[in-house]
C-alpha cells in the first residue's frame, strides 16, 4: 500500500472510529479530552460532533490552523506527563471520551509513549468512559471494545473503561 493510501486509510478509520465513540457516550457525562492537537483536523471533527461538550486539548506546541485552536482555558500545554497528573483540578469532573493520537512517527518511542502515561489518562475517565486512540493503552481497567465495520484490527484502537 503507498504512503498515500495509506493516510487515507487511517483518516477514515479515524472518522469512523470518533463517530462511533461520539453516539456511544450519549448517554455518559463529562468533558472530552484531546491528547495530540497537531493541525486540529479531529478537534474540529470532535467540536462538530459533540457541540455540547467541553474538549480540552493536551499539546506540546500548538501549531493548528487558527480555527482549530481551542481557548486558553481548555488548553494544557507541555509534555503530556508532566500535564496529566494534575489536570483533574481543572478538568473537574472524569471525561466521557479520551481520543489520544499521539503517534510520533516512530512505532517503538509512540508505543512507550502510551505505556508511560496510561495510568495517568485512564485515571481522568469515568467508568464506562471510552478511549480511542492510535496507539495500544495498556491499563487493566481498560477493556477493548469492537470497531467499527472496515476499521481493521490495530489500525486503531478503542477501549472502554471498566473499573
Amino acid at each position: 500500500m503507498s504512503r498515500l493510501d495509506s493516510v487515507i486509510e487511517r483518516l477514515k478509520a479515524q472518522r469512523a472510529c470518533i463517530d462511533a465513540a461520539c453516539a456511544a457516550i450519549s448517554g455518559l457525562d463529562g468533558p472530552v479530552l484531546e491528547l495530540g492537537l497537531g493541525n486540529g483536523r479531529t478537534y474540529d471533527h470532535l467540536r462538530d460532533r459533540l457541540p455540547e461538550r467541553r474538549i480540552f486539548v493536551f499539546e506540546r506546541q500548538v501549531s493548528a490552523h487558527q480555527d482549530c485552536i481551542p481557548p486558553d482555558e481548555d488548553l494544557f500545554l507541555g509534555d503530556f506527563a508532566d500535564r496529566l497528573p494534575d489536570a483533574m483540578s481543572r478538568i473537574k469532573r472524569p471525561a466521557a471520551l479520551v481520543h489520544a493520537d499521539i503517534g510520533t512517527g516512530d512505532k517503538a518511542a509512540s508505543v512507550a509513549l502510551a505505556r508511560s502515561i496510561s495510568a495517568y489518562l485512564v485515571d481522568l475517565m469515568a467508568d464506562g468512559a471510552l478511549l480511542l486512540s492510535d496507539q495500544p493503552f495498556p491499563d487493566p481497567r481498560l477493556e477493548p471494545c469492537d470497531l467499527p465495520a472496515g476499521v481493521p484490527p490495530g489500525r486503531y484502537h478503542l477501549n472502554r473503561k471498566t473499573a
